[in-house]
């Protein structure tokens, strides 16, 4: 009885909303709600249905990882399926304006989140990622670009952003599987520290460091951000796609360990996702609380103005910002689809419920920055002199000459 009356409210709703969509149910029955769906959900147990009938998309995304329900028909269609059948609430989080607990960000509760997301497998990240592996958001300058060449476009826009010179000692805080500082060493004539609390990446660093006969050059350690030495400070530091694990209640530790580690006139590029909200640290509709679970343990995001106010707070003065929100969209489509391109190889390695995860998280992650609902910025900051200047090129021509 139940059952039936909460498959008439999911009829109900589809009905309304006018979706291109039919539905398998679990004992064969068919309903079609277009003349030429989309999209076809195949509902694997009667309890999955409640998730349709009241959605939010965390339940929905729930739902799908536990196999409550399959789909068959393009991932972008299922995901602006999603959002027009929770009828479009999602903006942002009102709820969650307040700093999650300093303990979610204690350094063992860091190693542990890192750990729990990017020690998954070095073998499923290479399925998908580009060769360099980098695992954060490219720079396209022409539509068509591939991964690879985005990819390769935004290591250099940030070595010139830097304006890195050979000899200079730079830091990568977060440096994932040592992309940026491997580039800036042999691109750039660099000495690069790269810090990772991922034991899979730090292995992988070091083999690349051999491989490639830069052990004068490149150094890589496990060690959390606040354990850097400071006893000889950096030229230039990096932090690209590790912003969002720091917490909006070590914003204050975060910039002031930066300001500490720079010499004076020295640069800092912070590359990270931000909040669209001004208060508030994620996404509703449930996702915050799906990616806290499945996904990011203890990831926040804060809004671009308050990267800028408390980097401005600890003595750093903002030189350049740059969003590249279009960018990160396109970065994630293309993973989703090099993803789905290697499903059976990428099942093989983590199982259905991790490929799962990663699948949904990904291509709902780049509908969300279509949708502006979160954005990327790339924020350069810098130290002054002691007399206030900065020794910085006049212009961006440094940038962006061919």
């Amino acid at each position: 009885m139940l059952q039936n009356q909460i498959l008439k409210m999911v009829e109900g709703r589809l009905r309304r909303l006018r979706l291109p969509v039919a539905l398998e149910l679990w004992n064969g029955q068919a309903l079609r709600f277009a003349d030429y769906p989309t999209v076809t959900l195949k509902v694997n147990k009667p309890q999955a249905l409640l998730n349709f009938a009241k959605p939010s998309l965390g339940k929905l995304a729930r739902s799908y990882v536990e196999r409550g329900f399959d789909f068959k028909g393009p991932t972008r269609d299922i995901i602006n399926l999603g959002e027009h059948l929770c009828e479009n609430e999602v903006l942002v989080d009102k709820k969650a304006s307040r700093a999650l607990s300093w303990w979610k960000h204690s350094k063992p509760a860091d190693r542990k989140n890192i750990s729990h997301h990017y020690d998954v497998s070095n073998d499923f990240y290479a399925l998908w990622l580009d060769q360099r592996r980098a695992y954060s958001c490219a720079y396209f300058k022409q539509a068509d670009d591939t991964l690879e060449h985005a990819q390769e476009q935004k290591l250099e826009h940030i070595c010139r952003k830097l304006d890195l010179k050979p000899g200079e000692r730079l830091l990568d805080i977060g440096c994932g599987w040592g992309g940026l500082v491997l580039w800036a060493a042999e691109h750039h004539g660099v000495h690069a520290t790269g810090i990772t609390l991922s034991q899979n990446q730090h292995d992988y660093v070091q083999t690349q460091i051999q491989a490639r006969g830069l052990q004068d050059r490149i150094a890589v350690h496990l060690m959390d951000y606040r354990d850097v030495p400071e006893d000889v400070p950096y030229d230039k530091i990096a932090s690209v796609g590790m912003f969002e694990h720091v917490g909006r209640h070590n914003l204050a530790k975060y910039f002031a360990k930066i300001y500490r580690l720079l010499k004076p006139g020295g640069l800092v590029m912070n590359h990270g996702i931000t909040s669209s909200g001004l208060d508030t640290q994620g996404l509703g509709s449930g996702i915050s609380d799906f990616i806290d679970e499945y996904v990011f343990p203890g990831g926040e995001l804060v809004h671009v103005s308050h990267v800028i106010e408390s980097l401005s707070a600890h003595g750093l003065e903002c030189w350049d910002v740059e969003c590249l929100r279009p960018h990160y969209a396109r970065t994630l489509w293309h993973w989703v689809d090099r993803l789905e391109a290697h499903e059976t190889q990428a099942k093989e390695i983590v199982g259905e419920e991790k490929y799962r995860i990663w699948q949904i998280y990904m291509a709902g992650s780049a509908h969300a920055f279509e949708r502006g609902w979160m954005s990327i910025f790339q924020i350069l900051g810098g130290k002054p002199l002691a007399n206030g200047t900065m020794p910085y090129p006049l212009t961006r021509e440094h940038v962006y000459q061919a």
